[in-house]
């Protein structure tokens, strides 16, 4: 058993955003092509702390064929959302992964997954802005939620789209709001920000909006949002029903994303159907490129496919093989080495 920790995790990914995309989109291609295998995902929630969830995304990821093509990968990542944490000073999400001999079924890696998951969200989010993006040059980018999702949406963003240079930020909590302000300082130099104390002006600021909450029911009212804004919404559960039926809406996956109250959840429980989703990301890349209205409101909803952890997940394992990181546990199993 190989075991790399947050730190070797970030040090193979730091720098690394577009190899990060191309694992994600890949990933979506694969799963677009049916060469992929996955279950709902697993909830597991607690009678007095109803917030609090840890969540199971067991996945296989296939390849394309041909030269070159890595290998197929299984695995699960096993990841806990604790919103409280954040009293506490603590992150609210902490996770492990799991990847699986293909050839034995053995657990071959155990990763720190935390990190890896904000990344993989990340650069799904950066990757839906570039395929959605409009013809003018996107050049600001509104964030709701100023936590470790969105400061890596920000960082996949740059790195997709260089004509970004303005961030308009918004949190209920003005602390944050200007840790994070700090952050991007010392990390994302060059970007000017922006701190708003009401979220309709941070709605308005830009026709490019992520929304990354602990929200677990509707709150959020996009009417000020500009003609033709892409939201990625990534926390799922921000939107009512009502503007979900109203917008343009890419998924990941439409039976995924429409489980767990989510807001598509629940705009498919007021409809009777899913026909108020146009598309899924994985459609955009391996088909015709669609043009992002100009009139209406898109939203991209990605439920978060293990798939994504995987292609990941087997990124930072062959990047930090080949960079020697890693404690390797020989005698993990019962029965390795002959026993």
């Amino acid at each position: 058993m190989l075991i790399l920790t947050a730190g070797q995790v970030r040090q193979v990914l730091d720098g690394a955003e577009r190899q990060v995309v191309e694992a994600v989109s890949r990933a979506y291609r694969l799963h677009a092509a049916g060469r992929t295998v996955l279950p709902h995902s697993l909830f597991l929630r607690f009678p007095e702390e109803t917030r609090n969830r840890i969540i199971a995304l067991p996945a296989y990821l296939g390849n394309p064929g041909g030269t070159g093509a890595r290998e197929p990968v299984a695995g699960v990542k096993w990841i806990s959302s604790f919103p409280g944490n954040l009293d506490a000073g603590l992150e609210r999400a902490s996770a492990v992964i799991v990847l699986n001999s293909m050839r034995t079924g053995h657990p071959e890696v155990l990763l720190e997954g935390s990190v890896i998951s904000a990344r993989r969200t990340a650069a799904s989010a950066a990757l839906a802005a570039a395929t959605l993006a409009p013809r003018e040059p996107q050049t600001g980018v509104t964030l709701i939620g100023c936590g470790v999702i969105n400061f890596e949406v920000l960082t996949f963003l740059r790195a997709l789209l260089p004509e970004l240079a303005e961030v308009t930020l918004f949190d209920l909590d003005p602390a944050r709001a200007r840790a994070f302000t700090e952050r991007c300082a010392a990390r994302l130099p060059g970007l000017a920000t922006t701190i708003t104390e009401r979220i309709g002006d941070a709605l308005a600021a830009h026709r490019l909006i992520s929304v990354a909450t602990t929200a677990a029911t509707p709150h959020l009212d996009p009417s000020p949002c500009p003609p033709g804004t892409l939201l990625l919404h990534l926390s799922l559960r921000d939107l009512a029903p009502e503007t979900i039926l109203s917008s343009v809406n890419i998924v990941d996956d439409d039976d995924h994303v429409c489980r767990e109250s989510t807001s598509l959840h629940l705009a498919e429980q007021q409809a009777g159907h899913r026909d108020f989703i146009a598309d899924s990301i994985g459609a955009l890349l391996t088909g015709t490129r669609r043009e992002r209205d100009p009139e209406a409101l898109t939203v991209f909803s990605p439920f978060g496919l293990g798939v994504l952890d995987l292609a990941v997940a087997d990124l930072v394992h062959h990047r930090a093989q080949e960079q020697g990181l890693g404690t390797d546990v020989p005698d993990f199993l019962p029965f390795g080495h002959g026993s």
